[in-house]
């Protein structure tokens, strides 16, 4: 267990009284504790002094407590959120689960709950930390023994890795019924919609971390044949468009000057280049400086070689995350992510006797120029 003295909490809320009430019982508790009375102040006050846990309160004016919480996972995933909501507010506390909120504090506070739910709080904190240990351990002993040819012995490995995201799936999946449920209760058509577009989250979700796994899984030989370009641009831009349905980050494929046909396993290589572009999407998303975002995607022929490009210009990475993408378990999205599917990718890449390289600016951009071996 952390030393309460080490433990930073953050008390949004713009009733003085709550915070002033909530202030004084943690600090005599031990805790080391700031507030702000809104949202923006207190995310100027999350990016400066960076505390471990953040309570704030769901309805509050400049910004309400789910942007903030949205916010704040964007900043840094692992910061423990706990809400405090009235009874009236349970449709906002379940759209708040959307944004991996850890715990919930119903009003009138009694200083006794906020206790018990920081206590909880800073359990899944060392919960998280020693996870994550054990997964940077459990990838270096990967790394030294093999490249895990028994497939069955790394998804066992690989179920512990993931078995936090499992369980946040099967409460996205509970708050999106009660949406709905609720809408169809009131005869409310956006509420409906609402509970089925967390529905909808969450199965998306689901059928990405199955994939992975059966993709994974698979042990067979590369189909390599010959590809019409065209038509597998078409897949690529129909893939990519659907996902990108709802958002503002436009794609741009180039889809007039490429080699007339292809020679790969057409299955295996699209689900690399779509996990690749998944990361792109996830990236723009993620950057919240910029107002426009765009995917650019090219296949171009050069001498004997195929080559590939993807472009984003979202959040970027540091040095030290593009050397890891390609790590098997290695996320830079915490639960959000299995840190498998740059590894599927990679892997596949390789098997087709190609490389992929890539150049980041955090902040800025990212590129992924992959280069095959063109048919020969």
């Amino acid at each position: 267990m952390m030393d309460k003295k080490q433990v930073s909490i953050l008390i949004v809320d713009d009733e003085e009284d709550i915070r002033d009430v909530l202030a004084i019982a943690l600090e005599d508790i031990g805790y080391t504790v700031c507030f702000a009375e809104n949202g923006a102040i207190a995310l100027d006050i999350f990016k400066s002094k960076r505390p471990d846990i953040v309570i704030t309160d769901i309805k509050m004016p400049v910004m309400d407590g789910i942007e903030l919480l949205r916010r704040i996972k964007r900043e840094s995933p692992l910061t423990a959120v706990l809400i405090i909501t009235g009874h009236g507010d349970m449709h906002l506390t379940i759209r708040s689960l959307k944004y991996d909120a850890m715990d919930f504090i119903t009003k009138p506070v009694n200083v006794d709950i906020p206790e018990i739910a920081i206590e909880k709080a800073i359990e899944k904190i060392v919960a998280r930390q020693k996870l994550l240990q054990y997964t940077q351990k459990l990838e270096l002993l990967i790394l030294e023994k093999s490249k895990l040819a028994d497939h069955l012995s790394s998804l066992g490995l690989m179920i512990g890795t993931i078995s936090h995201n499992i369980k946040g799936l099967l409460t996205n999946l509970n708050g999106g019924v009660y949406v709905a449920r609720s809408g169809l209760k009131s005869k409310n058509n956006e509420t409906i919609e609402e509970g089925l577009d967390l529905l909808e989250l969450a199965v998306d979700r689901i059928k990405k971390m199955i994939m992975d796994i059966l993709l994974y899984s698979k042990e067979r030989k590369l189909n390599r044949t010959d590809i019409d370009t065209k038509i597998f641009m078409e897949q690529i831009k129909e893939i990519i468009e659907l996902k990108l349905k709802g958002t503002k980050i436009a794609f741009i494929c180039n889809d007039s000057d490429f080699p007339g046909t292809l020679y790969f396993d057409n299955e295996f290589m699209l689900a690399a280049l779509i996990n690749i572009l998944d990361n792109a999407i996830d990236a723009c998303m993620a950057d919240t400086e910029k107002k426009e975002h765009e995917i650019g995607f090219e296949i171009s022929r050069k001498k004997d070689q195929l080559v590939i490009c993807i472009h984003d210009n979202g959040c970027g990475m540091d040095s030290q995350t593009k050397e890891k993408i390609f790590n098997l378990f290695f996320s830079s999205k915490n639960t959000k992510g299995t840190g498998f599917r740059l590894y599927i990718s990679n892997s596949i890449i390789k098997q087709h006797g190609g490389s992929i390289h890539v150049t980041s600016i955090k902040g800025k951009e990212t590129r992924f120029k992959i280069i095959l071996p063109d048919k020969t």
